[in-house]
């Protein structure tokens, strides 16, 4: 049987491998070490001043702000099952939270509130309004700039807006994980740490997610268009991000009235995020169900293979029959096979949505011939070269119509890269 990088072609990508997510990944889990670093220091200092444990302390913290993240990141994935975004990418965002943008939040809010706000307002205002107005522009800006940074390097993984919300969960998670662990140290030491978790880890936990989605939102906006505004999305996201964050700190100062009322806008927009979450969920079932009917010719879809693409229940239970059929390699290529032709089916709806690039035909051919591969290791095939039926579909639909499979999957070996680095086409 043919080897191929399914990684690479899922991703649309020369390599699953990125210098660019080597070295993001690696500055943001330095940086997060760094973090981590800096706590402990304080934890160590606030208990000896405190004549308790500090060390205690730092772990009880860190304990307290894993748990969110253990709730949280299994939700945020939830939301894109059909076609999920690759795990190093994902890694990357939540870790630029946790290090890049904590790290960037803390230097630049301690300048903006001590040489901004209080000389200009004094402390008690000025404190106000450093956490009311300078806290969210800079975290915000902090948190985005990931997701600017992969709609620049990664803008073919981004194919709907719960892809944009997914990003910026992650990141925002990452980020309110290193946070938490700040606040409740200061909770610890203070004897209110109950009460801080109680509000940051159970009644609170997706103020930051919920905000930073907004950036997401626009920028997969901006990943999905081709006209001019596109370029105005991610601005607008930003903004709406800002304004949600700011909001929910100024309520404090508006006691549990505030704080009901910010959290009654925010459950409002959870319930928005849910609704688009839904809807591309539906518009992904209604690109399978449009496009791929006209491979069906080729031998490398059926109808019931479209119906089981169709829902998770029916993607699961053919992983578990290829499973039996073929043992754990048959389940592995079940799976890829299911992301291949998803991604075969958002590959046409971009192309009718106009964001299509000359070389189209490489990632189409990149997906079919992965799809081939994987059909003949779930279905327990002796490896033989095979070239199917053909599509009766004209070319300019984007549709294969009289290619041979086998020489499709020798150039997809021979380049083991089905797109080039720059200039990909749309996943």
């Amino acid at each position: 049987m043919p080897r191929l990088d399914s990684k690479a072609i899922l991703q649309g990508r020369r390599s699953r491998y990125s210098l660019t997510l080597i070295l993001g990944t690696a500055i943001s889990v330095v940086c997060m070490l760094g973090m981590l670093g800096y706590l402990w220091i304080l934890a160590m200092a606030g208990g000896a001043a405190a004549g308790i444990d500090g060390a205690t302390g730092f772990v009880v913290s860190l304990v307290a702000a894993i748990v969110p993240v253990t709730i949280l990141v299994p939700l945020i994935l939830m939301l894109d099952r059909l076609e999920p975004e690759p795990g190093w990418v994902l890694f990357f965002a939540f870790v630029w939270g946790a290090g890049v943008a904590v790290l960037a939040s803390l230097l630049l809010n301690s300048w903006g509130i001590a040489y901004l706000m209080v000389p200009l307002f004094g402390q008690s205002v000025g404190d106000f309004l450093g956490t009311s107005m300078v806290a969210p522009v800079v975290e915000e800006s902090a948190k985005g700039m990931v997701l600017l940074l992969l709609l620049w390097r990664r803008r073919n993984e981004i194919d709907t807006f719960t892809d944009g919300v997914v990003y910026a969960g992650m990141v925002a998670t990452g980020f309110a994980f290193t946070e938490n662990i700040l606040y409740f140290l200061g909770a610890f030491f203070d004897g209110s740490l109950v009460a801080t978790f109680a509000i940051r880890g159970v009644v609170a936990p997706f103020g930051h997610p919920i905000y930073t989605a907004m950036t997401g939102l626009g920028v997969a906006y901006a990943a999905m268009r081709t006209g001019g505004g596109r370029f105005l999305a991610p601005i607008a996201g930003w903004v709406l991000a800002v304004l949600l964050h700011g909001m929910w700190n100024a309520s404090t100062i508006f006691g549990w009235y505030g704080l009901g009322l910010a959290y009654l806008v925010l459950f409002v927009v959870l319930m928005g995020l849910l609704a688009i979450a839904a809807r591309d969920r539906r518009s992904q079932v209604a690109a399978i169900d449009r496009y791929l009917p006209p491979y069906i010719s080729t031998g490398l879809v059926t109808p019931a293979d479209i119906t089981m693409l169709s829902s998770m229940s029916g993607r699961r239970q053919a992983r578990e029959w290829a499973a039996r059929n073929a043992g754990a390699r048959g389940r592995a290529a079940m799976k890829d096979y299911q992301l291949a032709a998803t991604e075969l089916a958002l590959l046409h709806r971009k192309m009718d949505a106009g964001v299509r690039r000359s070389d189209w035909k490489v990632s189409r051919d990149s997906f079919l011939a992965l799809m081939h591969v994987a059909r003949d290791t779930f279905l327990g095939h002796v490896p033989r070269p095979v070239t199917p039926g053909w599509a009766e579909t004209p070319t300019d639909s984007g549709f294969l119509r009289r290619a041979d499979f086998a020489h499709v999957i020798a150039q997809a070996q021979a380049q083991q890269s089905y797109v080039p680095r720059h200039g990909q086409p749309p996943r």
